[in-house]
């Protein structure tokens, strides 16, 4: 799966890169560990406004929810069954791009997973990319604020993720500049089920 990510890259940096302006840029910090389960609020651009960075929550909350509770299970979501989970089925519409310039993941190196090699895991050059994501609108009834929350579309693990990821076996779907404008225009969920970017992977 994936929990931990990093983005190290300047506002200006992402804005060129995605060609799209960052709102509220002044809240957007760089950071070389960023855990999912303190569900942050990470860069983002969604399909119903593809020229704005905005800043979502990691971890989806869908429209439905009473509470938060929810994202802590939500962090992810597996494309095989993305569809018929009720917390992402009505979102699978709401396609989203992640921007993210790494990610972590820990290798077993015992069949119990008692001693573990963390990896970072990057493109070639250490540019910036966007994973798949899916996103939902929640309001929350005690405040009014509406939280605009997302969730990391996961596949199953292949090339190198395969050895490094040897337990779940399962990786991000990760985009580049010629499929992002694709999920984000809704193309088939399943068309990007085998996309294999080509990654590095470091010792940590």
């Amino acid at each position: 799966m994936c929990f931990y990510s990093k983005l190290s890259k300047k506002a200006v940096e992402l804005e060129k890169r995605f060609k799209a302006s960052m709102s509220n840029p002044e809240l957007f910090i760089e950071n070389d560990s960023i855990n999912g389960f303190s569900f942050p609020l990470n860069p983002v651009i969604s399909n119903e406004d593809p020229n704005t960075i905005q800043l979502f929550n990691w971890g989806l909350i869908p429209s439905w929810s009473k509470d938060k509770e929810i994202r802590k299970n939500t962090l992810n979501a597996r494309i095989e069954t993305i569809q018929e989970k009720v917390s992402f089925k009505n979102c699978t519409q709401n396609r989203c791009l992640i921007l993210a310039d790494g990610f972590y993941e820990w290798q077993w190196q015992d069949e119990l997973g008692k001693k573990k090699q963390k990896y970072l895991i990057h493109l070639p050059k250490n540019d910036a990319f966007a994973f798949a994501g899916i996103y939902s609108k929640w309001v929350d009834k005690s405040s009014g604020e509406l939280i605009k929350t997302y969730s990391i579309i996961t596949t199953e693990a292949k090339g190198l993720m395969l050895d490094i990821h040897n337990s779940k076996k399962r990786m991000p779907i990760i985009l580049n500049s010629s499929n992002e404008k694709d999920w984000l225009e809704n193309r088939n969920i399943f068309e990007f089920k085998d996309l294999l970017a080509d990654l590095k992977a470091e010792k940590i």
